[in-house]
């Protein structure tokens, strides 16, 4: 286990410069106010288990940042294990609680999850001190409290974001595993109250993911600083000058032959041009990567059938791409399953026509750099036409709120943690069968020959989650967290 470094970044003051903020920014800062007297003895700990890659990495500088800037302690610690075997149980974990089928957990994988929390737990005792507050998020450390709390008195909170709004016997026994090792905890925090699995009662809050507007990933951006990180990111070709100069790491493209490359290679995505369709996420099996290629592809067959129409919808979707984007397998220490779930992309890919392929774009994004990785996204979702979430299961899905409040409309699954933050034909549209390539092309098709409808479901998106979905609600929710857990007996 180690400490992971956070920049102080953005001050709270920065905030108000902004005139949409400010309402969310007053209520957030007069609650802190009342309840960071009664915290400031007490150091905040969050622990999770990769320092890049998913929401939880990305979300969780800015919240320690902001807690110190309120003048509170707070850390962030990485778990950490050199037995590759483990991290092919968590996911496995994951996936059964997601309701996917799986392995089973047989005494050794038991013994080896409870090998690694215990060495975790030893290390984090060296830093954490008596009253201390310790978060602890996911499945993967989730082992750490029952040997914690035999090495410290603290207080322990375990924070969820991933589940299912039903169960399963893939559920119930994921559900079974974790436990006898839930039961040290003294509080839960899971995204929706479909998540709650039975036995975890009483102490239970609620607490939305949120987006940072000010952070690199959602930052406004003109449109100058735009195609200055397109270019920079080489997903933008030009011949003009460059105020700064190219990322040392760029965004790599398949290309024709199956390998990755350069992503300036062939033809111009077209990105600042044509109609886009971009989905962001990592390379899980349940982000529905593989039936949106399909979906798209049977768009494009639709509209080759009516080619002799000159009308303007057909045109749009002949020109419109698919962009598919996620991070480089490698650098996700937690994910062993997403260079596999990359590598069945890129055999779909190679099996479509070549005039198919050109309209289908996968990128790979540096990660070496979070900055510029964060920039990259941005602009990505601000090039496109329409953002979509094709998840099968989702515990949230930040990739929809980060759209939303670019004010891009969003194409999202039905999946609980999507539904509970697009509302359907005001903030984008939910697909009820993510796993269906004929519904996907039906909605796309749709969609893009509506796009006045899509832009008044886009202005609705970013109130949405200007109001519900920003990072000052979710700090006041864990304040009162924190507040509770302290003077809980």
């Amino acid at each position: 286990m180690y400490q992971a470094h956070v920049e102080e970044g953005v001050l709270l003051e920065n905030y108000l410069a902004y005139a949409t903020l400010v309402p969310a920014y007053n209520a957030f800062y007069n609650e802190a106010l009342q309840l960071k007297p009664s915290l400031r003895r007490q150091k905040i700990w969050m622990v999770n288990s990769t320092e890049h890659g998913g929401g939880v990495a990305e979300m969780m500088p800015r919240m320690i940042s902001l807690l110190r800037q309120l003048g509170l302690k707070a850390d962030w610690m990485i778990m950490e294990s050199n037995e590759k075997q483990f991290f092919a149980l968590t996911k496995n974990l994951h996936n059964l609680i997601h309701g996917q089928p799986g392995p089973e957990i047989t005494a050794e994988d038991q013994a080896l999850y409870e090998r690694v929390n215990r060495e975790n737990a030893q290390v984090l005792a060296q830093h954490v001190q008596k009253n201390d507050i310790v978060v602890i998020h996911d499945p993967q450390p989730a082992g750490i409290a029952v040997e914690l709390k035999k090495l410290v008195d603290v207080k322990m909170i375990w924070r969820c974001h991933i589940g299912l709004d039903y169960s399963n016997a893939n559920t119930n026994r994921a559900w079974d595993f974790l436990h006898p090792y839930l039961e040290a905890y003294d509080q839960y925090v899971f995204s929706s109250p479909e998540y709650i699995p039975e036995g975890l009662s009483g102490n239970v809050a609620l607490i939305h993911p949120s987006l940072d507007p000010l952070s690199h990933k959602n930052r406004p951006l003109s449109l100058h600083k735009l195609t200055g990180i397109l270019g920079n990111a080489g997903l933008l070709k030009s011949d003009h000058p460059s105020l700064y100069p190219a990322y040392k790491h760029k965004v790599k493209r398949l290309q024709p032959d199956g390998t990755f490359g350069p992503a300036s290679n062939g033809d111009d995505i077209g990105l600042l041009f044509r109609p886009i369709l971009t989905q962001v996420s990592r390379w899980d099996r349940l982000k529905g990567f593989l039936p949106l290629m399909q979906g798209f592809v049977e768009l494009k067959k639709m509209n080759h059938e009516n080619g002799k129409s000159r009308s303007r919808q057909t045109r749009r979707i002949r020109s419109t791409r698919l962009v598919m984007a996620g991070p480089d397998p490698k650098s996700v220490a937690d994910d062993p399953e997403g260079k596999q779930v990359l590598e069945e992309l890129v055999a779909a890919y190679m099996d479509l026509p070549a005039k198919l392929q050109k309209d289908i774009v996968l990128l790979q994004l540096p990660m070496d750099s979070p900055k510029e990785n964060a920039l990259i996204v941005n602009a990505l979702q601000r090039s496109s036409y329409l953002v979509v979430q094709n998840s099968l299961q989702e515990g949230f899905g930040l990739t929809a709120t980060e759209a939303m409040g670019k004010r891009i409309a969003v194409l999202g699954s039905n999946a609980c943690g999507l539904r509970n933050q697009i509302r359907n034909q005001i903030d984008g549209r939910l697909l009820h069968h993510p796993e269906d390539p004929n519904h996907i092309a039906e909605h796309l098709n749709e969609l893009l020959g509506k796009p006045k409808v899509v832009e008044e479901m886009s202005f609705s998106a970013e109130k949405r989650a200007l109001d519900k979905f920003l990072i000052f609600q979710q700090l006041t929710q864990w304040l009162n967290v924190f507040h509770r857990v302290k003077h809980a007996r």
